[in-house]
């Protein structure tokens, strides 16, 4: 069952004035009762978005959209005759950003282009951390908590998965990115404005998160569910194709580094914590192969070094 509940949209200048308690309150519900919320007036320039989408959706077109269309033909998804469960209708490039660049390495992108990447990850970075000292001020912990957690010994790992959904003649056969939460820390989202697809998983309901123009959606990942010992929940989200519409989508992973201690914050834990504590890489590992699977098992896996090694993941999944 699908249904239209009402979103949570968060005003992030309203920190600024009077309404800063306010605007806190609608953060901290959003972080526990929905693990996603949309912000406007986040700061990121208009213009900057504006002349992204426009170069995203020209390098789709350009030099993306046929090698799209030969992968249907090459795993016979030209036709969709059945449904398919175990691959995405997307068309997708990773861009690293920390804690070594490959924005020089990825082919066939404008100077202009990576210029304007380079600037939005920066500026994208920079509202992640901001973000993650606003939800340490809602959960009691020092100022920098989170970042310190996230930083291990090199630094957090920060990427950008470039995302373009196509029109599908059959959406009813395949969804654009199969239901999964995500495994990593704070994930900011500039989507499609005109497109919809993206739902999130509510009370047993499929939920759309509302296409908002000039918004920066955010989710939270399965880190920090561990770090504030499950007060904050990582949630299962999808993306549904379309007949109609090419929807854009760049998603940033705000992550801790690979060697980054995870565990759930003392000062949130009463007695026993049900939550495992591992080193980050560790986590991902076990989560290539188990990304459209449930959290729980992932979570107790790691409460058992033997379990996680007979579990032998095989997949590929973005680690940044």
């Amino acid at each position: 069952m699908e249904k239209t509940i009402k979103f949570p949209v968060i005003d992030l200048s309203k920190l600024n004035g009077k309404e800063r308690d306010q605007t806190m309150a609608l953060i901290e519900d959003a972080c526990q009762n929905w693990g996603f919320f949309e912000l406007v007036n986040h700061g990121l320039p208009y213009d900057l978005m504006d002349n992204i989408e426009r170069m995203t959706k020209e390098h789709y077109k350009k030099h993306m959209e046929q090698k799209f269309k030969e992968m249907l033909r090459s795993k016979g998804l030209d036709t969709l005759e059945t449904e398919v469960e175990d691959v995405d209708w997307e068309s997708t490039f990773y861009l690293r950003h920390l804690p070594q660049s490959n924005l020089y390495d990825i082919p066939d992108m404008s100077n202009e282009y990576r210029l304007a990447m380079k600037d939005f990850g920066k500026m994208v970075e920079n509202l992640a951390e901001e973000l993650l000292d606003l939800l340490c001020e809602n959960l009691g912990l020092e100022k920098g908590y989170l970042k310190k957690v996230f930083h291990g010994t090199k630094g957090p790992t920060f990427g950008t998965k470039v995302s373009n959904y196509p029109p599908c003649p059959k959406p009813e056969m395949i969804k654009g990115l199969r239901a999964h939460t995500d495994a990593g820390g704070l994930i900011l989202l500039f989507q499609d404005d005109k497109v919809s697809g993206l739902q999130l998983l509510k009370d047993g309901d499929w939920v759309d998160v509302p296409p908002l123009k000039h918004s920066i959606v955010i989710n939270l990942g399965d880190q920090l569910e561990v770090i504030t010992n499950g007060k904050y929940k990582s949630v299962m989200h999808r993306v549904m194709t379309q007949k109609e519409g090419n929807r854009m989508s760049i998603a940033s992973f705000y992550n801790p580094g690979s060697d980054a201690e995870i565990s759930p914050a003392t000062s949130l834990v009463d007695k026993d914590s049900k939550y495992p504590s591992f080193v980050f890489d560790d986590y991902m590992k076990l989560y290539a192969g188990l990304k459209f699977q449930p959290k729980e098992p992932r979570f107790e896996a790691m409460k058992n070094a033997e379990v996680a090694a007979d579990l032998n993941p095989v997949a590929a999944v973005e680690t940044f």
